[in-house]
């Protein structure tokens, strides 16, 4: 069974022995280390929001974590069936002390996670989270008595809120949206994206009648691997290889991650969705940008382009939010299709991307594959090895720096090795028990042998004599 406790959170498989996977003791023991770091950080504000995806683990979860809150004398207001960008803006607007998005994002249905914001409504820093794990693996947290028990309420409005907030910002054309009249196919893996979705798109100006719902139901039954990877998205790529629509949308479990399908079925490019989004706000407000050091060159290109500074972060909302902040970027993100917009707030939110994606497509006038190609042309390779608990991968990263020592090497988070135009990133990963080996270069085929060969390696070091 698998507990992962990191930057991006506490994250495990659901049911097993306490310690060993993400139990209702394991639920209980988080959330009140979490509830008490509030009150000493906060002591003067009770108010705390939860939210979940419709994953099945998630209504078993979020009563354990409110009862908890409540009882280490928390007022909880509850979106019930939301998403990540709804909670972090609600945690804002109702100045709360902080919030839990209960959802383990794009793991398959047998995992669940407690996600933890700040006041801001932004994730924890690393130092808080070692903090609020100090708490839990201490159990230094102390119940309050009956008298003082925190409140509970339910607050359903929130997914409406966040919408208004979307139709608010002044690069979202509404009107140019609607004269477009499209036509779009939305996959939201029968979580909380087929709920919130279709509202926005409806609330954009798309006709009712122009919206086709695949995998919309928020049952928590994932019809395909959650991850919105190419590979997963064959019903929706049948489908608009018919021709009837102009655009494919998915949207992982908690609506913080954007995959956008072209008009033929073929994938814009889940890297692309921030390069696409970000060249859009570029041209509007000129500035500075940021991605993580697994995301495209693509983003440092239209950024430079556009006549403003390119900086890369370590993997991690978290990490990225705070590049962003200290170089004042106007926009940035992930390559995972994690849009982060400031202008309307410090997170991931797939609504907001798809807003700004559609009013850039209704002003392009043309295809999102004529839009595709107006792109620098990268291919990413993708690849994991799985961890056993003999591999030691901070021996696995030394021996590979070693290797390429003179390539330039950039160890902010893992190792990154740059060959010209091409570049790999190993790392270990914040929410699987794995090594990811990221490569990218102007051709597939060369990606995909780059990654290869560091593959390659990194099994020959595991293979080798332990002294």
């Amino acid at each position: 069974m698998t507990l992962i406790k990191s930057i991006s959170g506490i994250r495990g498989i659901v049911g097993g022995k306490p310690g060993e996977a993400l139990t209702p003791i394991d639920v209980v023991k988080f959330s009140a280390a979490y509830g008490t770091w509030l009150r000493h950080t906060n002591p003067e504000n009770s108010k705390v929001i939860i939210g979940r995806d419709a994953r099945l683990s998630g209504q078993m979860v979020s009563r354990l974590v409110a009862g908890t809150l409540q009882g280490v004398g928390l007022n909880v207001v509850d979106l019930g069936l939301s998403t990540t960008p709804t909670v972090e803006i609600a945690v804002a607007v109702e100045k709360a002390a902080g919030g839990i998005i209960l959802t383990a994002s794009h793991n398959p249905i047998q995992w669940n996670a407690l996600k933890l914001l700040n006041h801001l409504g932004e994730f924890i820093s690393e130092e808080d989270g070692a903090e609020i794990l100090r708490i839990a693996d201490a159990e230094d947290f102390v119940f309050v008595d009956v008298k003082k028990l925190g409140s509970y309420q339910s607050d359903d409005t929130y997914l409406q809120k966040h919408i208004e907030h979307v139709l608010g910002l002044a690069l979202v054309d509404t009107a140019a949206i609607k004269n477009a009249n499209f036509r779009i196919v939305v996959d939201a893996v029968n979580s909380t994206g087929g709920i919130a979705v279709p509202m926005l798109l409806e609330a954009l100006g798309v006709e009712p009648k122009n919206i086709k719902l695949i995998n919309c139901e928020p049952t928590g039954n994932f019809a395909h691997n959650p991850e919105p990877l190419p590979e997963h998205l064959r019903e929706i790529s049948k489908e608009l290889e018919q021709g009837s629509f102009n655009l494919g949308i998915v949207v992982d479990p908690d609506v913080d991650r954007l995959a956008l399908m072209c008009e033929d079925g073929t994938p814009f490019g889940e890297e692309y969705t921030l390069v696409a989004v970000a060249d859009y706000v570029l041209k509007n407000t000129p500035g500075n940008t940021v991605s993580n050091l697994s995301s495209t060159a693509a983003l440092r290109d239209v950024t430079v382009k556009a006549g403003g500074e390119y900086f890369a972060s370590a993997v991690g909302e978290v990490n990225v939010v705070t590049m962003m902040k200290s170089c004042q970027a106007i926009i940035g993100g992930e390559g995972n299709g994690g849009v982060i917009y400031p202008e309307s707030h410090y997170g991931r939110d797939a609504l907001v991307g798809i807003a700004l994606f559609l009013t850039s497509l209704a002003k392009f006038g043309k295809s999102a594959s004529v839009l595709r190609r107006t792109y620098p042309s990268y291919y990413i390779s993708k690849n994991k090895i799985e961890l056993t608990p003999d591999i030691n991968v901070d021996h696995i990263l030394a021996r590979i720096q070693a290797r390429y020592s003179k390539q330039p090497i950039n160890t902010i988070d893992g190792v990154r090795i740059e060959f010209n135009r091409e570049w790999v990133h190993l790392r270990k990963s914040n929410t699987e028990p794995i090594i990811r080996i990221y490569s990218e270069s102007e051709t597939y085929t060369t990606a995909n042998n780059l990654a290869n060969k560091i593959i390659s390696d990194i099994k020959e070091i595991i293979s080798e004599p332990k002294n």
